[in-house]
């Protein structure tokens, strides 16, 4: 190995190649989630701010789950590297019993008592009314989801980028034409409003699943699934995959539980903010996606060098993601900014919440790129095997940061929404420091396959050097 600087031709070859298009597969995923409150906007205010505090109970059962599909991304991703057919199995079967309980637990709670779980995130009862049809037929769609995103992160990690963004246009136009006809009511359908929304959620999430397992089952020539391999987990396998993915659980889950006590503070502002709120939510939304799904295909790119005991390449590639998505970040939040009102005037706000809009999107401009900038840094400590770092450091200044000050502003102090706003990122630049240093020092490279242990020794005494 040798310490050189980043190789810039090497490096886009595979940005175009593999984090395009899984960025972009990304980026339609959460696109079809976002277009409930999206085409719900003509329904007015109201309803836009129903389906967002539905948005948020799917975002804490996001939390509770994510943690196991980016430990499988982990080991996917350095298998893949090490040509090892038969962890990509164990791997698969663990996490997908790991998901499933975690959805039918939350789904079973939307089904049964979506009231309880709504009266969490708001006190508005005009809300929670709206918001019951809609969070009961979403709750089905859950399961759904979890095994749509592990068979997507399987085929991102052995590079079949193709069929997950084929499977999720499928599913946008799906969802898409689903709404538009049960939210109105066209052609003879009932209009159902955001219940009708909800709908088309469910059923682009079952187009979604049954297009991804028909590539998965066809094209078995890179990785062929097992069921005797994906449950044979007695030679200490499970211990090896749980003290990876505990770490990314625990940040998820305590980021999700840091996320829902905002939350909790901005369902108590004015239902102009909350709706504000919403809107601001979708298209943050579409710009995480997008960085979202770079910082996925970063994560694969590098476990995939670092399994295969290419520790420098890996290195070269955090740094550069770690450039290339915060400027991509600023570019796609300027232009945000620049277009602010066409933008939210898709959501039916009235004139306060579109004046909230606008300078949320101004002040998400910095937010958001330093915060791309983190994410993208954690998601390749990850993928080099080091899951504890990021973990300690997003949920320390979480809760000593960005909680008690949002919680301060908007529940002892009540200033200003806007105020309270920004200071739900106030833990982002500290969080920046400690990630440039750390990512520096290339301590995060702790491989989980033999080939990458072999070659760390060599890879400290080179980045010495």
């Amino acid at each position: 190995m040798k310490k050189t600087k980043v190789d810039w031709s090497i490096f886009f070859k595979a940005v175009v190649t593999i984090a395009l298009p899984i960025a972009l597969q990304n980026f339609l995923s959460t696109t079809a989630s976002m277009v409930d409150t999206i085409m719900i906007g003509s329904q007015g205010e109201l309803s836009v701010a129903a389906v967002g505090i539905c948005s948020q109970i799917s975002s804490l059962f996001f939390s509770c789950y994510f943690g196991f599909a980016g430990g499988s991304l982990l080991f996917f991703s350095q298998y893949w590297g090490a040509g090892n057919e038969k962890g990509i199995n164990k791997t698969f079967g663990l996490s997908m019993v790991f998901m499933l309980a975690i959805a039918l637990l939350f789904g079973t709670m939307a089904v049964t008592n979506p009231e309880w779980i709504l009266g969490i995130y708001t006190d508005k009862e005009n809300i929670i009314e709206v918001a019951v049809p809609y969070i009961r037929i979403v709750g089905f769609a859950y399961p759904l989801q979890v095994l749509a995103m592990l068979v997507s992160f399987l085929m991102r990690s052995t590079e079949r980028v193709k069929a997950p963004l084929i499977s999720s246009i499928l599913a946008l136009i799906t969802n898409f034409v689903l709404n538009w006809i049960l939210i109105y009511g066209r052609f003879g359908m009932p209009k159902m409003g955001a219940a009708g929304a909800a709908v088309g959620t469910l059923v682009s999430g079952i187009v979604n699943l049954c297009i991804l397992f028909t590539f998965l089952l066809k094209d078995s020539r890179m990785v062929k699934l097992r069921i005797k391999d994906m449950f044979s987990w007695g030679d200490g396998f499970s211990k090896v995959y749980l003290s990876k993915c505990l770490p990314i659980l625990c940040n998820e889950l305590f980021y999700g539980v840091g996320q829902m006590l905002i939350n909790v503070v901005i369902g108590r502002q004015a239902e102009s903010a909350i709706a504000a709120m919403a809107a601001f939510r979708v298209l943050e939304g579409f710009v995480f996606a997008f960085f979202g799904g770079l910082a996925d295909a970063s994560s694969v790119v590098v476990g995939k060098e670092v399994g295969a005991g290419h520790h420098m390449k890996g290195y070269q590639y955090v740094k550069g993601f770690a450039l290339l998505c915060p400027a991509i970040t600023f570019v796609i939040c300027s232009i945000g900014l620049a277009f602010n009102r066409p933008l939210l005037g898709l959501f039916g706000l009235g004139s306060e919440a579109m004046f909230y809009g606008k300078y949320m999107i101004m002040i998400y401009l910095a937010a958001g790129t330093i915060r791309t900038c983190n994410y993208i840094m954690n998601s390749c400590y990850r993928a080099g095997g080091e899951a504890v770092f990021g973990t300690v450091l997003e949920i320390v200044c979480l809760f000593t940061i960005s909680v008690p000050a949002t919680w301060i502003a908007g529940m002892v102090l009540h200033l200003p929404f806007l105020a309270v706003f920004a200071f739900i990122y106030t833990d982002e630049i500290i969080r920046l420091i400690f990630e440039v240093y750390y990512t520096r020092s290339g301590k995060w490279i702790k491989p989980v396959t033999e080939e990458g242990k072999a070659m760390v020794q060599q890879f400290r005494e080179e980045l010495r050097g």
